[in-house]
C-alpha cells in the first residue's frame, strides 16, 4: 500500500477463500435469480432465461477477467475509481468513483429490500401475514440494522460469514434443485425449459423482448468488484483479489444455471406462478411443487442466502465510502474516513452506507415500481464503472504496470470484448421494458444515470480542491506482459 502513497489503516485478516466468498456472496444466485425470476418469465420466458444466462455469463466472465488484471496492478479499497485515476487522471477517477458508489449503495437497497420481500412471503405462509409497503419497509429496516451491526465487528467476522455464505449458497442450490427434481410428480419437458418463449411485455418484437430478457442474468451478475474493495484487508491482494473476481463469476455461472433449470422444470402452473399472491414467483413454484411445509423450508434457505449477500454488499460499499472519503471526495469526508481503533473497521462508513440504502428504498412506500428503479440504480451505476478502468488499461498499452495475475497476450482481445459488451448492455438497461410506457412501468435507469452524473459534476466544482488521491512513493515499474498467470 505504501507504494501507492497510501498509509495502511485496515487490517489484513482475509484469506483467498474469504475474498472469493465476498464476491460470490454479493453475486448471490439465490438472491438475484430468485428476486428477478418473475421478470424473466414475462420477458422471453424459459428460453431466454436459460440461454440468456449462459450467454450473459460468458460475457461477464470476459469483463471479470479484464477487471481482475487491473485489480492485480492496483489492489486498493478504492478499486475501480483508484484504477481509473491512476490510468486516466483525476476526472476519470472522480466519475468512476461516483458511478461505482451509486451502484454499490443501490445494490444494498436492492438486495436487502428483496430479502424483505421474501421474508414477507415466508411470513404470509407461516402466520397468514399480509405484506404491505409499510410492513415490508419495517422488515427492510431491521435487515439493514442487522447488517450494519455485523459489519461493525470487523473484517474477521465478515470473513467468517463470507466463508459460511459460500457453503450456504452451494448447499442451498443443491437442496432446492434436489427437492424440485425428486418431489414433484410432474415436470416440464426439456423443449419447454430450453425452447418456450413467452412475452408479457406488450412489445410485439420477439427480438426486442429477448434482448430485454437478458437483464435477469445481467442484474444478477454484478457486485464482483467486492473482491477488489476488500483488497486492503486481504493477504497477497495482487493475486487473491484478482482470483476472487474470476472464480466468483465462474462458480456463480454454474450454480445459477443449475438453479434456474431446477426452478423452470418444476413449474406447475405458468400463469399462476406469475399471478402469485405471495408476491414472489419462486415461492409459488415451491408451493405448487412441494406443498406448504416444503415451500417454507426452501424460502428460509433463500432468505438466509439473501441475508449473507446483503451483509457482504454492506462490507464492499463501506470500503468504497471509506476509500472515497480518504481522498476527500464525499461531503463530510473527514467523518467517513475514520477507522475504529478497536476493530480496525470503517464503522462510520458502514452507517453511512446503510443510511443511504434506506433513503434509496423509501419511495417503495408509495410506488409499486420503486423496487425496479432501485435495481436500475444499482446496475446503471456499477456496470459502466467496470468498463472504464478496462478501457483505460487498453489505452495505456505497454505503459500498464502488469500485476501478478494477468492475461498475457489475451489481454487486449479480452479487454475489448468486455468494453463492447458493457457499452451494449448499458444501452439495454435504459430501454423501456413494457408497452405502452406509463408512469407506473417507466424505466428509471437513464434518469438515475443522468441525475448521478449531474450531481457528480456539481460536486466536482465544490470539492475538487479537497479531492486528492495519493501519489506514488515508489512508482511501480512499467513492464511488458510476462506470460499468463490465470
Amino acid at each position: 500500500m505504501k507504494s501507492f502513497g497510501i498509509t495502511p489503516q485496515l487490517v489484513r485478516r482475509m484469506g483467498p477463500f474469504g475474498n472469493f466468498g465476498i464476491s460470490f456472496s454479493v453475486i448471490s444466485v439465490l438472491s438475484g435469480c430468485m428476486t428477478l425470476y418473475a421478470f424473466g418469465l414475462s420477458t422471453g420466458g424459459p428460453a431466454v432465461i436459460m440461454w440468456g444466462w449462459a450467454g450473459v455469463g460468458l460475457m461477464v466472465l470476459f469483463v471479470g477477467m479484464a477487471l481482475a488484471e487491473v485489480t492485480s496492478a492496483y489492489p486498493t479499497s478504492g478499486a475501480l475509481y483508484f484504477m481509473a485515476d491512476r490510468l486516466g487522471g483525476t476526472r476519470w477517477g472522480w466519475y468512476t468513483g461516483w458511478l461505482n458508489l451509486l451502484g454499490l449503495l443501490g445494490a444494498i437497497a436492492g438486495i436487502d429490500y428483496g430479502a424483505a420481500l421474501f421474508t414477507g412471503a415466508f411470513m404470509s405462509l407461516q402466520w397468514s401475514f399480509h405484506p404491505t409497503p409499510g410492513s415490508i419497509m419495517v422488515i427492510y429496516v431491521c435487515i439493514l440494522l442487522l447488517h450494519a451491526l455485523l459489519n461493525l465487528f470487523g473484517v474477521r467476522l465478515v470473513n467468517t460469514l463470507n466463508s459460511i455464505s459460500v457453503v450456504w449458497h452451494v448447499a442451498g442450490v443443491a437442496a432446492i434443485v434436489a427437492a424440485l427434481v425428486i418431489v414433484p410428480s410432474h415436470h416440464q419437458s426439456a423443449s419447454f425449459v430450453f425452447g418456450h418463449f413467452a412475452n408479457g411485455t406488450g412489445w410485439s418484437s420477439p427480438v426486442y423482448v429477448a434482448v430485454i430478457g437478458l437483464l435477469l442474468a445481467q442484474y444478477t451478475f454484478s457486485g464482483y468488484d467486492a473482491s477488489a474493495h476488500l483488497s486492503e484487508e486481504t493477504t497477497e491482494p495482487d493475486l487473491n483479489a484478482a482470483r476472487g473476481i474470476v472464480h466468483s463469476i465462474v462458480w456463480s455461472w454454474i450454480a445459477g444455471f443449475v438453479l434456474l433449470a431446477g426452478l423452470t422444470f418444476a413449474i406447475q402452473d405458468y400463469a399462476g406462478t406469475l399471478a402469485t399472491s405471495t408476491g414472489v414467483a419462486p415461492a409459488q413454484i415451491f408451493l405448487d411443487a412441494l406443498g406448504l411445509t416444503g415451500a417454507k423450508i426452501l424460502l428460509l434457505v433463500v432468505i438466509g442466502a439473501q441475508l449473507f449477500c446483503g451483509n457482504a454488499e454492506v462490507a464492499a460499499a463501506s470500503r468504497m465510502v471509506f476509500a472515497f472519503s480518504r481522498d476527500g471526495a464525499l461531503p463530510g469526508w473527514k467523518q467517513w474516513r475514520r477507522v475504529s481503533d478497536r476493530t480496525g473497521n470503517p464503522s462510520r462508513a458502514v452507517w453511512l452506507s446503510v443510511a443511504a440504502a434506506l433513503v434509496l428504498a423509501l419511495p417503495s412506500l408509495y410506488s409499486v415500481t420503486a423496487y425496479t428503479a432501485v435495481t436500475a440504480i444499482n446496475v446503471i451505476g456499477i456496470t459502466p464503472a467496470y468498463a472504464i478502468p478496462i478501457y483505460l488499461r487498453l489505452r495505456a498499452g505497454h505503459r500498464f504496470p502488469v500485476g501478478r495475475w494477468n492475461l498475457g497476450r489475451w489481454s487486449r482481445p479480452v479487454g475489448w470484448v468486455a468494453v463492447v459488451w458493457v457499452a451494449c448492455i448499458s444501452v439495454v438497461f435504459c430501454l423501456p421494458q413494457a408497452s405502452p410506457v406509463t408512469v407506473s412501468n417507466f424505466n428509471y435507469a437513464p434518469v438515475a444515470l443522468v441525475v448521478m452524473l449531474l450531481l457528480a459534476r456539481i460536486w466536482w466544482g465544490v470539492a475538487r480542491r479537497s479531492y486528492n488521491t495519493p501519489t506514488y512513493n515508489n512508482a511501480p515499474q512499467m513492464a511488458e506482459f510476462e506470460g499468463d498467470v490465470v
